[in-house]
Order: structure tokens, then sequence, then C-alpha cells
């Protein structure tokens, strides 16, 4: 049994709309023993893991996996639920799982839900240890790894307990933890910012962050005056609020004499301590003095010795200029049976199911330690001691529920004028969250009335106590803080475009930024080859997965972000967020088949549809397309608009009829015309000859990129003339797109070069050579990616050859496992079986001489088409080539007419008011949607 492949995913995909693991495994000799065929082995997985009896599995009611178990189901299934229910025991929240074939014998995915990734992998790791250990010894040895180290007993309980500590470690705390579910329930989107509890909620220029439950809206003097116990003593005393009197000491004979001024009994603790830490209370003479001084030194250089104020200790937390919750606390203690010792009794006491492991249930376990050792010899006690029955033995001096103790939420018997001194108080201090600890004998009753007093004021107090008491309401103190972070109707993330397709979408998410830019957005963008903040690119790199999404998302400047998706990425590691307000997919082709377990392009456009499936405003799709057209089945988005250069488009026209959005691309004599059809308003856009990247219209490829960026750009708010002023502006020059359609002029000569490197985007390139006047030859630097299948290369080759005059073959530098001249030789193969004679083809596997060969073989007149995979090695090869003999001239420009009119709409079918009644030419296996969202194509079994 071996786990094959580790796949981490942070956001949607194929598995589902949230982070998920998958393992690849193989289950060798298990393949052939089900779970009721192993001898006694669910019996003992259950009495290990009993919860796994409330999962529901595929009867989706409690019982469910158990009744799978013993009716026999395979190991890699187990696997999954036991790796989910290890991380609940961890303090998780999870319960998705699948667990599915690879298509290859013994092989499965198991996928599994995760919130924290390092302590899902580790689960997962445990899981199979725990499988491994439940099987039969004769079962056991044949499932180890050849070569593994010699087999040691499971200690499962030691290993769950470490799961458990690391987790800890790993997982948001409560506090954060509730404050991250209060933003997912408003829509906040949140990242995780570090391994500790540094959050950034929101996105670009709206975001906040929180670290604990300081915000960033949190003064930093405020928090230092709060770690200063006798600051903030002081500044409460000033203002009439009622404070305990207290002395600074920096030595035990100062703390001794502090304590004589102010009169026994008093407390001894750090003046910057937290969690209780170091603090003693109630100390009535001398020696309990000289005792507890050292651990309060321990903690801070400077010590508080102050006075004890009788009374129940309260947590109060406020947040802005409202109290939120308060609790009663009290310490962790036994209570004495008159039979069993202090020690068995902590033993007890740590049975209760709501005792964990810190903070991993709603309270701590208790333990003896120094601390409770030295509250139990006030007593006379000693951890063997047996307290009479009813007696309470003390083992904290306070209240935290860290060490031990018990919270009963009061919030709703609170006093009037305890809730203004709470208020008061966090204001005085300059906290937007704050913890006051305050002593009072009767919290129903007025501190005027019966005393009491604020002890401390804290910076980042927690919320467990609060969340989840142990007695009493729970309260939610994360949801106003969320609303004073983020009042309601005020922005929290940036609208965000994605865009995917096989081609296009690198030239599709640059024009859409420039026409926001523009407009005068500041705009995060991802792509191919880095990403870029307002028109600057800060990383280089291909960046179009989550790494890239998250590095806009996190910038505080950016107001708008634009994301390129590639297939890639959502298989390595998903989406980089949770949803998309507008998604977009230009077009799905073969394009790396065979590669991370896609062999047809219909499994591509599965993971391509990914990007629609998570948009929320508007899902654009290619209308012309039949894969794509297929997807406005899966999205939920609130509208669908199609995109369409078919101006008869029949489904398209239906959708315009229903008052529908569509981009059209009307011909005329005149020209082609870009139009925009919404809520039944015609409105031409622009010539597609006055837009520069599409070389007056000829490069139909960038025409339809253009006409995707116009679309995405309506349905994100972008007026027609920002669109239009976007799009006249764009160019494709290699500084603003490069790689995408770049051409050079200064030769004799013409030189484009582009990216091209699947057989889509190479006959895309194709057909706008045919539509090009070349007074001379065609040639081309042709190659293909080494990792695509060989079929691809001989396709390339085949759509290539009726294009050129002559052929100069290379290969990639990266030879990605294929030998030194087998692509070129494999494209030679294609180019010759397609009837190409053999002299007009020349093999130079090295790019850069196949692109010197090329210039060089260039005569005035000629154009030469480089695919190139270094984009910017090339293009200065390109720039700094000289001909020999020749001088570089530029073509000049003609000037551009007045436009000639815009041509007529697109017809609509029937007379507006009249019911369709033209018939559509359906799909096998489909049927036609109407709804709110206008008109689509279903599947059969869809639930619409």
């Amino acid at each position: 049994m071996r786990v094959l492949e580790r796949r981490v995913y942070r956001g949607p995909n194929l598995y589902a709309h949230f982070p998920v693991i998958r393992l690849t495994v193989d289950l060798g000799v298990l393949e052939d023993y089900p779970s009721n065929k192993i001898q006694g082995f669910v019996s003992k997985l259950l009495k290990r893991l009993p919860h796994l009896d409330e999962h529901g599995c595929s009867y989706e009611q409690a019982g469910g996996f158990v009744r799978r178990l013993r009716e026999g189901t395979w190991i890699g299934h187990v696997w999954e639920h036991v790796a989910i229910e290890l991380q609940n025991l961890a303090g998780a929240h999870v319960s998705f799982g699948k667990t599915r074939s690879t298509g290859r014998p013994r092989e499965y995915h198991v996928v599994y839900e995760y919130e924290e990734a390092h302590v899902g992998e580790r689960a997962g790791k445990l899981a199979q240890l725990l499988i491994e250990s439940l099987l039969p010894k004769k079962l056991r040895v044949l499932v180890r790894p050849p070569g593994g180290e010699e087999e040691q007993e499971l200690d499962f309980d030691t290993e769950i307990e470490d799961l458990i500590r690391y987790a800890q470690k790993r997982q948001l705390g409560p506090s954060t933890f509730s404050l991250v579910k209060a933003a997912e329930v408003r829509g906040i989107p949140w990242f995780r910012l570090n391994d500790y509890s540094l959050v950034q909620l929101g996105h670009g220029r709206f975001q906040k962050r929180i670290q604990a439950t300081v915000t960033s809206e949190t003064r930093q003097i405020a928090v230092e005056i709060a770690s200063d116990k006798a600051q903030t003593n002081r500044i409460l005393a000033d203002i009439g609020l009622p404070v305990p009197p207290q002395m600074i000491v920096y030595s035990l004979r100062e703390a001794l004499e502090a304590a004589e001024d102010i009169g026994y009994p008093v407390v001894v603790k750090p003046l910057d301590g937290n969690h209780g830490r170091g603090v003693a209370a109630n100390l009535g003479n001398e020696e309990e003095v000289r005792s507890a001084y050292p651990t309060a030194r321990e903690i801070s250089r400077i010590v508080v010795v102050e006075k004890f104020i009788e009374g129940l200790d309260h947590r109060m937390v406020v947040v802005g200029d409202q109290l939120i919750a308060v609790a009663r606390r009290e310490p962790g203690k036994v209570v004495g049976d008159g039979v069993h010792t202090v020690a068995q009794l902590v033993e007890i006491t740590n049975q209760d199911p709501r005792r964990g492991i810190g903070h991993e249930k709603v309270l701590t376990r208790l333990a003896i330690d120094e601390q409770a050792r030295r509250m139990l010899a006030r007593k006379g006690y000693t951890a063997e001691t047996v307290p009479p029955a009813g007696e309470s033995g003390y083992l904290r001096l306070t209240g935290n529920l860290s060490t031990g103790g018990t919270a009963s939420d009061v919030t709703d018997v609170v006093h009037y004028d305890n809730r203004e001194m709470a208020v008061r108080a966090a204001q005085a201090i300059g906290l937007d969250v704050a913890g006051i600890d305050f002593l009072s004998p009767d919290i129903t009753k007025s501190w005027r009335e019966v005393g009491g007093a604020i002890c401390e004021v804290n910076a980042a107090p927690g919320f467990r106590m609060h969340v989840a008491p142990t007695d009493g309401t729970p309260r939610d103190p994360a949801g106003p803080v969320m609303d004073m972070l983020f009042p309601p109707g005020t922005p929290a993330a940036v609208p965000i475009a994605a865009v995917t397709g096989t081609n296009g979408k690198t030239t599709t998410a640059r024009m859409l930024s420039h026409i926001h830019k523009m407009a005068g957005r500041i705009v995060g963008l991802a792509t191919t080859d880095g990403v870029y903040i307002d028109g600057q690119r800060s990383v280089e790199g291909d960046l179009t997965g989550p790494t890239g999404t998250q590095m806009v998302l996190r910038d505080p400047t950016v107001d708008l972000a634009v994301l390129e998706v590639a297939r890639g990425g959502l298989l390595r590691s998903g989406m980089g967020t949770r949803y998309c307000d507008v998604g977009a997919v230009l077009n799905v082709a073969a394009d790396h088949l065979g590669l991370d377990g896609v062999d047809t392009v219909e499994e591509l456009a599965r993971v391509k549809r990914l990007v629609v499936e998570v948009a929320r405003e508007c899902a654009v799709l290619n209308a012309d397309d039949p894969l794509v057209l297929a997807m406005a089945d899966y999205t939920q988005a609130k509208q669908i608009m199609y995109v369409t250069m078919n101006p008869t488009h029949e489904l398209v026209r239906e959708h315009i009829r229903a008052g529908k959005s569509a981009v059209v691309l009307e011909r005329g004599i005149a020209g082609d015309m870009i139009t925009l059809y919404d809520k039944a308003q015609h409105l031409p856009l622009v010539w597609t000859h006055l837009i520069p990247a599409t070389m007056e219209g000829r490069a139909l490829f960038n025409v339809q990129n253009a006409m995707f960026a116009a679309g995405m750009a309506w349905a994100m708010g972008v007026k027609i003339e920002g669109i239009r002023h976007g799009l006249r502006t764009f160019d494709t020059t290699f500084f603003q797109a490069p790689g995408r359609l770049n051409v050079y002029e200064e030769h004799p000569f013409k030189v484009i070069v582009d990216y091209g490197h699947n057989p889509h985007a190479i006959r895309a390139m194709c057909d706008l050579v045919q539509r090009l006047d070349v007074p001379g030859r065609r040639l081309v630097v042709l190659t293909i990616p080494g990792d695509r299948r060989d079929e691809d290369a001989l396709e390339v080759a085949r759509i290539a050859a009726p294009h050129f005059d002559h052929f100069v073959l290379r290969r990639d530098d990266n030879l990605r496992r294929r030998g030194p001249d087998e692509i070129p030789l494999l494209l030679k193969k294609g180019l010759l079986e397609a009837g190409v004679p053999e002299e007009r083809i020349t093999v130079i596997p090295d790019e850069q001489e196949a692109n010197l060969g090329a210039l060089r073989m260039a005569r005035p007149g000629d154009l030469l088409v480089v695919f190139a995979e270094k984009l910017t090695r090339t293009w200065k090869q390109v720039i700094y080539f000289r001909p020999e003999g020749e001088a570089a001239a530029r073509p000049t420009a003609g000037e551009e007419g007045t436009p000639p009119a815009a041509p007529s709409p697109v017809p609509p079918p029937g007379v507006a008011g009249e019911p369709v009644t033209s018939a559509l030419t359906l799909p096998e296996g489909a049927r036609l949607i109407r709804d709110e969202r206008g008109v689509r194509l279903a599947r059969e079994d869809s639930e619409d």
C-alpha cells in the first residue's frame, strides 16, 4: 500500500470548490481484500475511531459508512474516511471526501477535505499507518513497501495526541477561527498570511488584517498601554473607574514593602504578562510574597504588587463602543469525594468529553504542575491527598480556560453601570477590541453599590470562553468585530475577472486589464509571464496558478483583479480564489493531452469549466465552440453572456431576444463591427480594423479576443466609451503583449513572433498568414513542446504545410524527455507526408541557431513567422539582426479614412412580443432551457 503522488488543492478544483488533498495510492494486494474480507478489521477500526459511526457516506445518514464497511468497501475508501475523522479529532471541521479509481489496476485517487494543509497531509499519513496496523499480521507484511523499515507496533494514542498538538500549532486558534467564520458568513474573503494567526480579510485596497483578535485598526499605542498594567491602572483611576491600589517594584525588598503599604492580602504579578502566567493572588503574609515574587520576576523584569479584591472573576469583551459578551470564570479545580486522591480526581475530571489538549475542545485538561502543587500546598494538600467530599481544591489562581478553568455566560444579567464601566475602560485605553477583567461580588449589581475593581484591560482577548462557554448562552463576539472592520454595505473584495481557454487567454487578459487601466482602475494582472500591478511587472514567471492570484489579491493598491487561469495550475493546485465575479472560457482545443490524467478534449473542457462554475455575476462563453457552449448548464452565475462571430447563430439570437447579453461580430460591406447586445439594446462598439491588435481586422483570433475583453469589461461595469478607447489603444507590441503576435517591420522583410504552441494556435496563425498581403515568400520557424503527443506534432506539420514556402524546424531548450532531434524530425515527417518537398525543409534543432538561420534566409518583401519558446531572447535576436547589404526600412502606413456607418443590427427571430417559433438544431442528448438568465443548452439529465 503506497502513496504514489500527493497533491494539495488550495481552491476550486476538479473534485470540490474548496480545498482538498488528493492521494494517488496503489493498494497492492489489498485490491483483493475489501473491508468485510479482512478478519476483525472493522471491529478494530471502530474501536479506535468510534465516531466513524457518525459518517453518512453514500447513505447520507449516520451509520452509513459503518454499513459500507460491513458490506465491504475498498481500503482506499476507508483511508479517505479515516483521514477525515483524524482531522476532526484534531479540532478541524471537515466532512467531504471521495475515492475513485484512476483507471489503472489497484490505483485510486483518495480525495478528502482539509482546513490546514500540513495537518491534512499528516492525517493522511497516520490514516495509512492505522489501517496497516489493524491488518492481520500475514496481510500486514504483504502491504509494506519493499525496503521499508522494520515493522514497529503503532502507539495510536500517542500518535493521535501528537497530531492534536501539531494541529494546534498549525491550525487557527479558536478566536481567529471564529473571526474567519464570521467573515465567511458575510461573504468576506480571507487569506492566511503565516503559519500562525495573521490573516488578511478582504482583497486589494479594501483589505484589513487580524492577528488573533488584534485588528489592523488596533492602535499600537493602545496595545502598549494595555500591556503595561501599572499605566493602565493609572489611566483608569484618573477617570474615576474602580481599580485596586498597586505599586511597581523592582526587587523582593520593594515587593515586601509594597505589600505592607498596600495591606494584605495582595496580588503579585508581572507587569506585562498574559494568560495568567506568573500571577499569585490572595497572598496573606510576607512568606507567600517571598515565594510568589521569583515566579513573577521570571516573566517580567518589573513586578506589580496590588491589593487583592474579593469577588468573582469576570471577562467582559468590548468591541467598539458596545459590550458584547461577559463570562464568569473559575480557576481549574477538583471537587473531593472523600475517596479519590487529587491526582485521581484530575484524571476523572479530564475524562469529561468536553476537555481536550490545549484549545482542541471547549475545555482544557487539568494538569498537576508546579503551580498546581503550590496551590495545593497552600491548603496543606499534595497530589496524593484525599479531599473531603464536596471540598474544592483549586489548581490555578486565575480562571483562564487555557489552564483548565471554566466559564459561565452572564452577559444578559450585567448591571447597566458595569456595562458602561467596561466600555469606558476600553475607550480610555484606546482599544477597538478589549477584554476587561473585572472582579465583583455580584455582576448584577452596580460596582458603585457592591464594590469591585478592574484588575486588567487586555488587548487581543480570547473569544473561546464566549463562543463555547461551559454553561450559559454562546455569544458571537466575532460578528461585531467583522461589522466594525467592514460596516454593512461597504466593499471588502475587489472585482475579479478570470479568463481561461486553450489559446488567447493571455492576450484577452491583457486587453481587459488595459481597458480597466484606461478607465482609471489600478489593475492587478496575473499572466503566464508574471504579475503586473498597475501596468508594471512586479514578479516574473508563469503565475497563472494560485500563487499569482494571491499576489494580486494581497496587494494593497489593487482595486480590480484580472487572472489568466491555465490548465496546469488548475490540475496541480486548483484556483487561487474561491470565486470570480466574471469568468470567461474562450475555447477548448487539443493541447497537453495525455498529461496529468487529461486524455481527451472533453476532459480538458471539464478542467477549464471550473472558471465558470465558480463565477458569481457573469459567465462569458464562446457560443461558436460546442464544448464551451455546453458549459452554460454548469454555471451558477447570475447572467450568461455569449460571444459569437456568427451573426446568425440561432441560440444566441434567441438569447438576445430574451433581453440577455451577447457580443456579436456583425459583418457588412463596410467591414466587421463588434457589437454588444444587452437588455434589448443594440450597441455598436468598434470596427475591427480600428483595433491595432487585429492587424486591420485580419487577425481573427485577436478579433475574438477583443470581443471577449469587451464583453467582460461590460459585465464589470465599464462604459461603452471606455471599452472602445481601451481596444483602440491596445496593440500587440512586444512590450505590451510579449509573444502574442509581435510584429517587427524595421527589416526589409516582416517578422512576426508568436508563442503559438499547439495545433489550434498554429491553425489560427496560418489563417492570418493567408490573409496578409505578402509580396515575397512566407517562411516559418516551427516547433511544438516536447511533452505533446506525436500525433500533435504531426498535426501541426499538416496544418502548416500549405501555408509556407520554407520551413525551419527546431526543438525547445527544454527537451521534456525527448531526444535532441526528435521533435524537428517528427515535424519533418509530417511535412513530407503532407507533400512538402524536402528541399523546402531545414532542420536546425537549436532555437537560437534556427532563428538566425531563418533571418538570414529572408529577403526583401518576405514574411517570417517565428514560433518562439524563449520570448525575450528571440525578440532580441530579431531586432538586433542586421541583414547583409540591406538597410532596415519601415513600411509607410496609409492614412486612415473616415469609417463608414455601422451595419444594421442582427435581426432577432420573429417580431418583438411574439413567441419564438424557429426550431434549433440541438446536439444529441441535449435540450433547450429558457430561464431568467436567458437561453442555454442543458443535459437531458440536468435537474433544470
